[in-house]
This record gives C-alpha cells, structure tokens and sequence, in this order.
C-alpha cells in the first residue's frame, strides 16, 4: 500500500473550538503531520466545553476536544508576545501550511497575516476561516452556530410551517465549514503542487451555510417563490414522515405511484386504500396528511423500526428509522466497514470514535491516535529549531510556551 496522501506536509493549526479543528482532523487523518499551537496554559477553548469523560471537568477529558483532536502534536505558545511571534515565524519556515480560525483582524494585529509570513516562506499556504470571510460589511461581526444557521438561510426552511425556524440537531454550521476549509486547502495544495503558485484559502461560516441550501435560491430566483417550511412532511409530489413506531421512530417515503401501490399492497396489506379518493394521489394524501398519518401510526405502532426497514427495502421502498448511537455502535453495516475505531487516551482512557469519513482504495488513511496533552510535543517540535531543554524551561517561566 502507498503512503497517505498528504505524507511530508507539516501543517500549523492555529484553529480552535469546531470547524478549525475538523479542517486540520481531516488533512491529518490523510498524513499530515498537524502541529497544533495552543495557548499556554489554557490550550484551545474546546478542551473545557463539555460533556467530559468520566463526568470530570478535565482539559483533557473534553470529547469535543477528544474527537476534533486525533492525530495531532500539541505545542504552546503566546503568540502576543514578541519571542512567540519570533517562534512562531521559524515554525514557519519549516511548514507547509498555517490553518486559522480567528476574526479577520487578529493576525495582522500580530503582524502574522498571510503576506507577512510568506516573505519567511514564499511557498507558504494560509486557511483562513472566519465567520463572514476575511472582507466585506460584516467582516467582524460576531456568530454562533445558531445564528450561523440564521444568516446562512438553513434555519428558514427548517422546522414546522406554522412554528418559528428550528435549529438543526448537530453544530451542521461548524462542520460543514470545516469540510469546505479542508477541501478548499486540499485544492491550494494541489494547485501548488501543479504550478508552484501558493495562495491563502478564505472560508467563511456563512456561505458555507448558504453553499447547502438546496435548490432554495434558484426556485426564488427563477420563480419568485419562497420555500416553506415543511417539517418532516415533504411539500412535493411523493409521501415523506417520520412516525412513531414500537421501539422509536421510522421513516415512511413513497417517491412514485408504484411505491405507493407497493406500500399499500405488501407493507399496509391494505390494497384498497390505493385507489381511496383520500389517498390516491399525491395531492390528495398531502391534503389528507393527518388522516393518512393516523392510518400508518395504526399499523407502525405494532412493528419495530428494523423490522419495518428491512421489510421495506425487501420490497424495494426507501424506508429508514431514526438511528440512535446505540443502534450506530451495533450497525452491522458500520461494523462491516470499520467504521468506529477505539481510542485509549492517557487520560480520558479509552473510548469509541468515529472513524474516516471516506475510504480511498489505494491510499491508507492514518489510524486514529489520541488527541495531545496540552503542550505534550513541545520539547520534539521545538527541538527542530535548535531549542534545549534549559531554552523551553526559560520560556517556560516567562510565560511564552
């Protein structure tokens, strides 16, 4: 097998907290060696969000930090200061890529934006991610992952047509920013590769939201027509819900008549409701919702989520369920794939983590590693710049590492 694909690239993670943190998790699950720079004595932000491991409110046994963390090298430093910014620039030197998550001001404040430090590395590579982008009105302005979702526009066509806009489950805002970071990186590294052109890769929160919103745009654009909400019932031409069922919730679709005829005859075992003026089209099942919903509810409520998805994909219908973690752990298919992976960290003991998001055929993906103690490689990345022992225990003491 050849060597992970991005083998030799050193990356600096100046990033915290989410999207920052999954862009580099990525580049170092394909090879990178990622060199994560944390505040002295602090360390990211993340390493105090809950929950933690065991219950216990340890930098070390966040699992937000555990899990957006693998695979990486943890050194120290106070950027703010002028021996740690003198460092920062000789890490620099021997790096490939810097990533970054902070508001668009706070590197050139540091004189360590991307011009400055590529007069120390002309083939240098910069991730910006930001919340609205490094230009623009709202450059500077503040976000949450909530509000990231609101400006984004994802949160008005979420939730219930006669409710206020919902907010999703997951910090999909975050994520989602953090995959178009790593992507756009992985396209900077080629392009530098192929034409020895380096460039910094501008991200923001906000278009990253508005990037996934579906056909949304065109429809009031071509149409003039705002998308309703619809809640888990689908507003076009094929049957969508999610309804309770004996162990949890399942998903019911018929995308075309056929599906439909199918659901009744072979799933329902009710072939008159087929051709029932309440049901038998499409528009007439959408109008007729809460009726029909009584009639599936009916027969749901006898059978189990599993149950009911395998009968369903045996007839050939989309069927799902709602998979909660415990079904995820037991999943035969992400058994069968490798998907989870144990992780035993010297602290936080060991624990089950998701694995690779995608599989390449014929380029290894890094085993998972536990994510670093605070400060753990700073003698072995130091080192490389000629530092001893007695030179990190004065900076030490000096607040800079």
């Amino acid at each position: 097998m050849s060597e992970a694909p991005l083998s030799g690239i050193t990356v600096l993670d100046l990033t915290q907290y989410i999207a920052g943190p999954y862009c580099t998790k990525l580049l170092a699950g394909l090879g990178a060696e990622v060199v994560k720079i944390e505040k002295p004595g602090r360390g990211d932000g993340a390493r105090n969000v809950g929950p933690f491991a065991e219950d216990d409110p340890h930098p070390d046994k966040s699992t937000l930090f555990l899990y957006l963390n693998t695979n990486k090298k943890s050194v120290t430093l106070d950027l703010k200061s002028a021996t740690g910014a003198s460092l920062f620039k000789d890490l620099v030197k021997q790096a490939d890529l810097v990533v970054e998550n902070f508001a668009p001001r706070v590197m050139p404040s540091l004189a360590l934006d991307y011009e400055t430090l590529k007069q120390f590395k002309p083939s240098l590579l910069m991730t910006s991610i930001s919340n609205f982008g490094q230009t623009g009105p709202y450059r500077d302005y503040l976000l949450t992952e909530m509000l990231g979702l609101a400006v984004g526009g994802l949160m008005f066509i979420t939730g219930d047509p006669e409710r206020e806009p919902l907010k999703l489950g997951a910090k999909l805002a975050q994520y989602i920013t953090g995959l178009h970071a790593y992507t756009g990186t992985m396209i900077a590294i080629h392009c530098r590769e192929s034409t020895g052109v380096a460039q910094q890769v501008d991200v923001s929160i906000m278009e990253s939201v508005a990037s996934i919103l579906d056909v949304t745009p065109l429809w009031a654009s071509y149409s003039n027509l705002v998308r309703p909400r619809a809640g888990n019932r689908h507003t076009g031409a094929y049957l969508f819900c999610i309804l309770f069922c004996r162990d949890g919730y399942t998903g019911i679709i018929a995308m075309t008549p056929k599906h439909w005829e199918i659901y009744c005859k072979k799933i329902l075992e009710r072939p008159g409701l087929i051709n029932d003026a309440r049901f038998a089209t499409s528009h007439a099942r959408l109008q007729n919702a809460d009726e029909l919903d009584a009639v599936m509810l009916e027969w749901t409520m006898e059978h189990e989520k599993e149950e009911i998805y395998h009968l369903a994909q045996s007839a050939g219908l989309p069927f799902g369920y709602v998979a909660t973690f415990e079904d995820l752990v037991k999943s035969p298919q992400l058994g069968a794939r490798d998907y989870f992976e144990e992780v035993d960290h010297p602290v936080a003991g060991k624990v089950l983590y998701p694995g690779r998001p995608f599989k390449l055929t014929e380029s290894p993906w890094e085993p998972l590693s536990c994510a670093p103690l605070l400060g753990e490689h700073n003698e072995e990345i130091y080192g490389r710049l000629g530092l001893k022992r007695e030179d990190l225990t004065r900076l030490r003491e000096r607040n800079v590492i």
